[in-house]
């Protein structure tokens, strides 16, 4: 069944979607279209009491233990920016969701990644199959890609993730020894100061980090962690010199192949803003290759639905109008300073994974309606776009 074949959603349905109260997760799956493979609610963060934290890093020059000067700095920012921050609640409450449903595909096998309970309790409710094979093509088709890239750059080059949260890539390279130089992580800064503590108070996180910095002190406050290998930084991607600056601050080298990710980030900026972000993205670095995860086929009756059901969570999807198909997404790259654009939609992508490997997921549990899984992949899709790299054949990246 295509794209554009699907069966028209009923008025019961579109009604349904949305309302409030338990029910059960096949029944979440069939009457809220948003929720399987979006990883978008507009639920917020809960803040938990700060435990005692044995990882206690100076800074350079100061005699203030960094765990006293996160909690300091934390609360600080915290206050001075519930204002301003009251309209991004929703888009951060997409990170708890995103962790959640990974850390339950994870825990029944889809994918191995030691590092995701650390970040996020398995949830008490079971993730529909749907959900979790979503998860498991959109881990599997980034991971690709970036392997592909680390490849070509014979890991010589750097990555910054963009809109990173709760996720553990650079803990998972380590272990495959494919770190690249040098590996960043963008967020808003609530979600990096949860981050940056969760990884102090935990030592397989942290010490991997330290295992890597060979200096005496490790620079760390409540929205920036900076090591050799490893930068988390909190900065709000539509504010590009505040995003260059911190990231130069990181030692971000504009010389080495670059390795840029977002997975549904750029659909909550507006088309402008991410327009800007991906010209600044093109024009920064010589050699550069660009991971793009997000909506697509947003035209259509499903696509509109899981607009109206954000818009009631206080989610608005600022940017859908260029994620009207596979070809729009492609021009967006390629209207932005970008020399190549690929893409393809999450069933595609998921019919070319290896047979043995979908044999495995399939086995794990049953899923007894393809067209459902099959309608949600169709409104996501995996692209990627490069400029320069000529002499590492970054043109020759594929899925």
């Amino acid at each position: 069944m295509s794209g554009s074949e699907e069966e028209p959603i009923s008025g019961e349905v579109a009604g349904a979607a949305g309302v409030g109260g338990v029910i059960e997760p096949r029944q979440l799956s069939q009457v809220e279209p948003y929720s399987p493979l979006l990883l978008i609610s507009a639920v917020p963060h809960r803040r938990s009491t700060p435990l005692p934290c044995p990882w206690r890093t100076q800074l350079p020059g100061t005699s203030t233990p960094m765990a006293t000067r996160q909690r300091e700095s934390s609360i600080t920012s915290c206050s001075s920016a519930s204002s301003c921050d009251a309209d991004d609640e929703g888009v951060r409450g997409t990170c708890e969701d995103a962790s959640l449903c990974k850390r339950f595909a994870v825990s029944i096998g889809y994918w191995h990644d030691p590092y995701i309970q650390h970040f996020v309790r398995l949830s008490k409710e079971r993730k529909a199959p749907e959900i979790n094979r979503g998860y498991f093509a959109r881990v599997h088709g980034v991971s690709q890609l970036i392997k592909a890239f680390l490849r070509k750059t014979e890991c010589h080059c750097q990555i910054i993730n963009l809109g990173a949260g709760m996720d553990t890539t650079f803990w998972r390279l380590k272990d495959e020894d494919l770190l690249p130089s040098k590996y960043f992580e963008v967020d808003f800064p609530m979600i990096v100061t949860r981050k940056l503590h969760t990884i102090k108070c935990k030592p397989p996180l942290s010490s991997p980090i330290l295992e890597l910095h060979s200096e005496d002190t490790l620079q760390m406050d409540g929205h920036i962690l900076d090591s050799k290998r490893y930068a988390v930084i909190g900065a709000d991607l539509r504010d590009l010199s505040e995003l260059e600056e911190k990231l130069k601050k990181c030692n971000m080298n504009t010389q080495l192949p670059t390795l840029l990710i977002a997975e549904c980030v750029l659909v909550y900026m507006t088309p402008e803003q991410s327009a800007s972000l991906l010209k600044w993205a093109a024009n920064s670095f010589e050699a550069a290759m660009f991971i793009n995860y997000e909506q697509v086929n947003m035209g259509d009756r499903f696509g509109q639905i899981m607009i109206e059901n954000l818009r009631r969570r206080q989610c608005d999807l600022a940017g859908v109008e260029t994620c009207k198909s596979l070809e729009s997404q492609k021009e967006r790259l390629l209207s932005n300073g970008w020399e190549t654009a690929s893409a393809v939609d999450m069933m595609e992508l998921y019919n070319r994974l290896p047979r043995a490997e979908v044999s495995r997921i399939e086995s794990l549990e049953f899923l007894d309606e393809m067209e459902l899984l099959e309608q949600l992949m169709r409104h996501y899709c995996l692209c990627w776009a490069t400029k320069g790299g000529k002499e590492l054949g970054l043109k020759e990246i594929t899925y």
